[in-house]
């Protein structure tokens, strides 16, 4: 899937995990100012193939372009520095911390005392908040006290802060109801329009349909679709995940790797 108009780009990514070929091939593109939604079942790879992207795990082989240049991403620090965010399921927040804390946890700003700068912290926190719209009681609110929503945001902010150019969302809207969902999304399409390049892993159709401009299907390791979300269903979105399209046998449910 050569795709010169790509920010991020894998071509012919295989890899194995002893016996399990988790993935074969696969082909893999996301673009500025578009959110990519990656579609599958479970053990259809989605999982190993974010690890990849994010330099978790190393591909077997297969090349890895980032602004039409090839790259070794042989780490996530390498990852993050060529502008890349991985938001995971968790979102790996403190729930004791507020939200200034979070955001700056582990890269915390010193000022010229040796002390923590808490007024550019609480600034910055500010305003990566504001460009997002996102709406909380203060950034000094404690992360618990937070809805699962304003957690989500929370977490984003954090990645923002980085100014990374490609962010991918892990089942963002997971576990949220109705009115939190339609935040996050609303916030997914905020940052396409900003210019970042969004992958979002998703098992919610109707969420994927909600804010995807391209739609990635895999099954068992391969990539099996490259859709346009405005030009399909979700029937043959269904179809291609489950191997009806191609009048396949199912195979028993696996536990992705």
């Amino acid at each position: 899937m050569a795709d010169n108009g790509s920010l991020l780009e894998l071509n012919k990514v295989s890899k194995r995990f002893g016996a399990v070929q988790a993935l074969t091939e696969v082909d893999f593109a996301a673009r500025a100012h578009q959110v990519t939604a990656l579609v599958g079942d479970n053990g259809a790879g989605k999982s190993t193939l974010v690890k990849i992207i994010s330099g978790i795990v190393a591909a077997d082989s297969g090349t890895y372009r980032f602004d039409g240049r090839p790259v070794r991403v042989d780490g996530p620090q390498a990852a993050s520095a060529l502008g890349i965010a991985t938001i995971y399921q968790d979102l790996a927040l403190s729930d004791n911390l507020d939200v200034v804390a979070n955001l700056f946890l582990g890269h915390e700003e010193v000022g010229g005392t040796r002390l923590l700068d808490e007024i550019d912290m609480e600034r910055q926190a500010t305003r990566v908040l504001t460009r997002l719209a996102v709406r909380i009681p203060s950034v000094r609110t404690q992360v618990a006290s937070l809805s699962g929503g304003q957690r989500q945001s929370v977490a984003i902010a954090r990645s923002l802060l980085a100014e990374p150019r490609v962010l991918l969302l892990d089942e963002p809207t997971a576990a949220l109801g109705v009115v939190q969902t339609a935040q996050v999304l609303n916030l997914i399409r905020a940052l396409r329009d900003q210019g970042l390049a969004v992958v979002v892993i998703s098992h919610n159709l109707a969420d994927v349909f909600a804010i995807a401009d391209t739609i990635v299907v895999l099954r068992l390791g391969r990539q099996v679709g490259v859709l346009d979300a405005r030009q399909t269903s979700s029937d043959e979105v269904v179809s291609a995940i489950t191997g009806a399209d191609a009048g396949e046998e199912q195979p028993a449910e696996v536990a992705e790797l």
